[in-house]
């Protein structure tokens, strides 16, 4: 992979809440990390559902991953793919490998489920009486998984060993926590700005943000 043609699909602007929380951040994140050359196609909203789009990724979702003209589809199996072919991502001891391939799931799997679940009732549920109700039990799953998750990083600077992919999955997750449920966990607080203080991660992070700056006016003024 390192010496292949890399091409990751982004959007060119999505709404203030989304910025710098689009799946294609974890991919660029994983890249740099591997210090693999790529290049982004930046998209206009709407395009992402049109046939040439669907070809690639049949949800109509960003981002993509095209390594010499094949396409990969859904963030986890892109980031693990380059894991597997830089030595920067993942150990070299099997039984250690198949810990951060557990953790890479449990991310995705275990602890951003209900943390979508909260954003989902701020952000999209119109009835906010609703909302406000539903909060407290929805607030209670997320605490649930948070809390597993701080017993078992313990004091540990990463999740498993030395830094892997599974911490680009997880950190990218929990990132998304709100700031009440994050900051009361202190381990957790430092674990995501141990990680997002990463040079890669600020260029990846840089990246994704640049069209948005830069297509802002085109959609704002139509909104």
């Amino acid at each position: 992979m390192k010496d292949s043609n890399l091409t990751v699909t982004a959007y060119d602007w999505v709404p203030h809440f989304a910025q710098g929380h689009v799946r294609d951040l974890r991919v660029r994140w994983a890249l740099e990390e591997a210090g693999f050359s790529y290049n982004v196609e930046v998209m206009p909203q709407g395009t992402q559902k049109k046939p040439p789009h669907l070809k690639r990724q049949p949800f109509g979702q960003i981002p993509t991953l095209e390594i010499d003209g094949r396409s990969m589809f859904e963030s986890g199996a892109i980031v693990w793919r380059i894991a597997e072919a830089s030595s920067a991502l993942l150990p070299g001891d099997g039984a250690a490998r198949d810990q951060v391939l557990s953790w890479v799931f449990a991310g995705l799997n275990t602890i951003e489920p209900p943390i979508a679940m909260l954003a989902t009732l701020e952000l999209f549920v119109t009835d906010k009486d609703a909302a406000a109700r539903l909060r407290p039990e929805i607030a209670a799953m997320v605490a649930g998984v948070l809390n597993r998750f701080v017993a078992a990083l313990a004091d540990a600077p990463h999740i498993v060993g030395d830094f892997s992919v599974a911490d680009i999955v997880l950190t990218t997750v929990l990132r998304d926590v709100p700031a009440d449920l994050l900051n009361e966990r202190p381990s957790l607080h430092a674990y995501v700005e141990r990680h997002t203080s990463r040079p890669a991660f600020k260029t990846a992070l840089a990246g994704q943000m640049k069209p948005f700056v830069e297509n802002a006016a085109k959609y704002e003024d139509a909104t």
